[in-house]
């Protein structure tokens, strides 16, 4: 995966400057370059699936089996895809907001450009998340608390050392950062003056995702669902708004609401933690695992 991945990022670089430059799409062909990028990924994943022997036993035809407990099975997807829409939603909302703002034009690129670096270093929260979150479920499943809670306390070291040098990073190509994007001296001033707010909820975001992580490895997306409705809708939301249109602070302001909302986030999920019986969750998942096997035996 991580071959095509890169190799996907390279054509994608090609068909940028083809599309874009070569042929003079535009924006246009930026869309164009992404789509074609995506199926280029797909396509490479479908030859290695279809040829690699380490893939040959993943698909035996249509069985029963695979709707063995399909219920629980799409109250953790959904909840999972709310949990993750509803943070991705708000962070796209301040974007939308920023429109409304007076110059328009600069708030809503300086937002973009902010948004677009927050979204890159996420994902680097992104595989430590998926991580922990696989780490987490596997360990209660062989109903090892002490493992998921080691795992756990581990991850939240690399967390904390990764986002504090993702900081320190971010504020130093501060004043060179907004040149990537933009020619336009107002931009790239802009960019400089909101670095270090990013540099805070990049800290603060890559944190949560590591905790969201191992709550979904203990399946509580239900939970992180209500705390992101309330951390980003009750709190994030409201908070960029009375900050951007009461207190006049603009763009800033909008994504101090977000930082706001990051913390409540945060704090949640802390408390959520904290208070957790990891050897209650173990059993609980050692005894849903039997239930699983008993019925796959009665399928059979």
């Amino acid at each position: 995966m991580l071959i095509s991945s890169g190799i996907t990022t390279l054509v994608h670089v090609m068909f940028c400057w083809v599309f874009v430059f070569e042929y003079g799409l535009g924006i246009k062909g930026a869309a164009l370059a992404i789509s074609l990028s995506y199926w280029v990924n797909v396509f490479m994943l479908v030859i290695y699936i279809n040829s690699a022997t380490t893939c040959a036993s993943t698909w035996n035809g249509v069985s029963k089996e695979a709707l063995n407990d399909i219920l629980s099975f799409l109250k953790l997807a959904l909840a999972s895809a709310v949990m993750i829409c509803l943070e991705y939603w708000s962070f796209e909302m301040v974007v939308l907001l920023s429109g409304l703002l007076p110059n328009p034009q600069l708030e809503t690129s300086v937002l973009s450009i902010s948004l677009n670096t927050c979204w890159m270093i996420y994902m680097i929260s992104v595989g430590l998340g998926g991580a922990i979150s696989t780490r987490v479920s596997n360990e209660l499943g062989c109903g090892n608390a002490q493992g998921a809670l080691l795992a756990l306390r581990v991850m939240i070291v690399i967390a904390i050392v990764q986002g504090s040098a993702v900081v320190l990073l971010t504020i130093l190509v501060r004043n060179v950062w907004g040149k990537l994007y933009s020619n336009e001296d107002e931009v790239i001033k802009y960019v400089a003056k909101m670095i270090p707010l990013l540099a805070l909820s990049d800290f603060l975001d890559g944190f949560q995702c590591v905790l969201s992580g191992a709550a979904r490895g203990c399946g509580w997306q239900n939970l992180c669902a209500s705390i992101n409705l309330g951390a980003y809708y009750v709190v994030g939301i409201p908070s960029a708004i009375l900050f951007a249109f009461v207190f006049h602070i603009g763009g800033m302001g909008l994504w101090m609401g977000i930082i706001c909302g990051l913390c409540v986030q945060g704090i949640a999920l802390i408390t959520v933690n904290i208070c957790t019986d990891w050897d209650r969750e173990a059993r609980k998942a050692v005894e849903a695992n039997q239930k699983t096997d008993v019925m796959t035996e009665e399928i059979q």
